[in-house]
């Protein structure tokens, strides 16, 4: 219930306008955030890479209802791409398709993403297409097909606490699916994701093991399993040694500021780790996501305010 109370205040757009006039509240959201702008974002990856930690920065924002910002929000990830090069840091980028215009017109969208993509390629880098609710999920999957098939430096988040996301991972298998594998954060009915948390871990682990397959990675299959949860990260490590699958083929991903010492571990045992490093002054709804996900995120806000 808690869960659900921050999730739907993260929609609130007058709590929203409350909450970042306050100075306090753009401090504590640095537990999650790594700062409002980009130079911000570069020095905390550079910060994570001395650890053997690689990242991907997400320039937050969603939910875009014009154009003109849309496609500001575009050029804005071509300068962040400009500032890994230049910066020599160890990262690729994140997205959401809201922030490209996906609510506008969904060919006006794949054409920002289609140009963030191609910049990318220039680079040698990347790009991870969030997922986000479930009413966008068709036409997430709907860019990122006709964006694979073109390019081979684009992935997609799939969420394993909806029920279709086993036949979603089938479907994309052929095209090589790069794909972080997550529980996923949005309030979703029943009719759609399993109510139950140990049927959405269990889903997890059975997506993560669709991409670990040995016809999945003979066509260039690749699981970001990205989870806090410690069983999981076990399980996937005894499951990869017990096959022999290389520790190159797959990599762990985690949030900012959640298990830094799990994510300083992996890397020390030789695990691909991906932190994924927000940044941006839209920060509020991201941060409320984070305190629906987990009661210790909440108690980390509480001891603060108090000590405020």
């Amino acid at each position: 219930m808690l869960g659900r109370l921050f999730l739907a205040l993260s929609r609130s757009q007058g709590l929203r306008e409350f909450v970042v006039r306050f100075p306090i509240a753009r401090r504590i959201s640095r537990r999650f955030v790594a700062g409002e702008t980009l130079e911000e974002a570069i020095e905390a990856v550079r910060g994570l890479n001395r650890k053997g930690l690689l990242a991907t920065i997400d320039h937050l924002g969603e939910s875009i209802t014009s154009r003109e910002e849309a496609s500001e929000a575009a050029r804005q990830y071509l300068r962040v791409l400009d500032g890994i090069e230049e910066g020599g840091v160890e990262s690729n980028v994140s997205l959401k398709l809201t922030q490209m215009g996906l609510d506008i017109d969904q060919d006006f969208c794949q054409k920002n993403v289609e140009m963030i993509v191609e910049h990318a390629k220039r680079y040698g880098n990347f790009v991870r297409i969030d997922m986000e609710g479930s009413p966008h999920t068709e036409r997430t999957l709907q860019v990122h097909r006709a964006l694979r098939e073109r390019y081979d430096n684009v992935g997609v988040a799939i969420q394993s606490y909806l029920y279709r996301s086993g036949e979603d991972v089938r479907r994309l298998l052929p095209l090589g699916l790069n794909a972080r594998l997550c529980k996923g954060a949005y309030d979703e009915p029943p009719d759609i994701a399993f109510p139950r948390k140990n049927d959405v871990d269990e889903n997890l682990i059975k997506l993560t093991e669709m991409l670990l397959a040995e016809e999945a990675r003979r066509v260039g299959g690749y699981p970001a399993l990205a989870t806090h949860d410690e069983r999981i990260v076990d399980w996937c490590k005894r499951y990869v040694e017990e096959r022999g699958i290389g520790k190159e083929e797959f990599e762990f991903q985690m949030l900012y500021g959640i298990r830094p010492r799990l994510q300083e571990r992996l890397a020390v045992e030789g695990y691909r780790v991906r932190t994924y490093v927000p940044y941006g002054l839209s920060w509020y709804p991201y941060f409320m996501r984070r305190l629906a996900e987990r009661p210790a995120n909440l108690f980390f806000l509480l001891r603060n305010l108090f000590k405020a």
